[in-house]
């Protein structure tokens, strides 16, 4: 099975910025791109950081309010005190979070619920900046067709990989969900049709309603 990569995924034509870029021009950079976060990278083109709309709205939140309110007692980002910076190695979000190409989509899900963060720059060997990949990039393999899921898993998991005959087990994919239908000589074998299904990119849920033969229940598992 062939899964997609962070390499696949990522965006290739990377906006960066220098720690020395200044506040303005890193609010202009964003607006004429359209995008929420910046890399900031050192002279070996390595991310040392992140700076985001919402570092720049935590100096923002700092100034005194003409109005009279106390000032912000916001989060700190890591690299400078609330409120204090110009630039954007002074309000950047440290450190930089960075993701493989080769890696699959799951690595870089778990990394970015597990840090907390909405994007990862991507780097290669070196360090150096290649790509990034967001949230919204990883959750692409879900647009997949119905029809392209149910193709995979009858030709890719259930023939070539595990060496079924069509008749054996038919494949239902409606909205990304998947239900497994036939009849399958060992009860071993069930736990490891499922876990494959559910490793295809872009598969939702499994539902499996298999029998089987001589080896006993489905629940028996693999021998440990």
């Amino acid at each position: 099975m062939q899964h997609r990569t962070i390499g696949d995924l990522m965006t290739r034509d990377v906006v960066r910025v220098r720690p020395d870029t200044s506040f303005k021009e890193v609010v202009g950079l964003l607006a004429d791109h359209g995008v929420t976060a910046l890399p900031v990278v050192d002279e070996l083109d390595q991310p040392v950081g992140v700076v985001s709309e919402a570092d720049l709205l935590r100096t923002v939140a700092a100034q005194p309010d003409p109005g009279g309110l106390p000032p912000s007692k916001g989060r700190s980002n890591g690299a400078h005190p609330v409120g204090e910076g110009s630039t954007a190695g002074e309000l950047m979000t440290v450190p930089a979070v960075c993701a493989r190409p080769e890696w699959t989509v799951v690595e870089a899900a778990r990394l970015m619920d597990g840090e907390g963060v909405k994007r990862l720059p991507v780097t290669d060997e070196a360090g150096a900046l290649i790509g990034i990949v967001s949230r919204g990039d990883l959750l692409r393999v879900f647009l997949r067709r119905d029809e392209a899921l149910r193709d995979e898993i009858t030709l890719d998991v259930l023939a070539r990989t595990l060496g079924l005959a069509p008749d054996d087990v038919t494949v239902e994919v409606r909205q990304g969900r998947v239900r497994l239908k036939g009849r399958v000589e060992s009860g071993r074998l069930v736990p490891v049709i499922e876990r494959l299904c559910r490793g295809v990119d872009g598969v939702v849920s499994v539902e499996s309603d298999l029998t089987c033969g001589v080896d006993g229940p489905p629940e028996a598992g693999l021998p440990g």
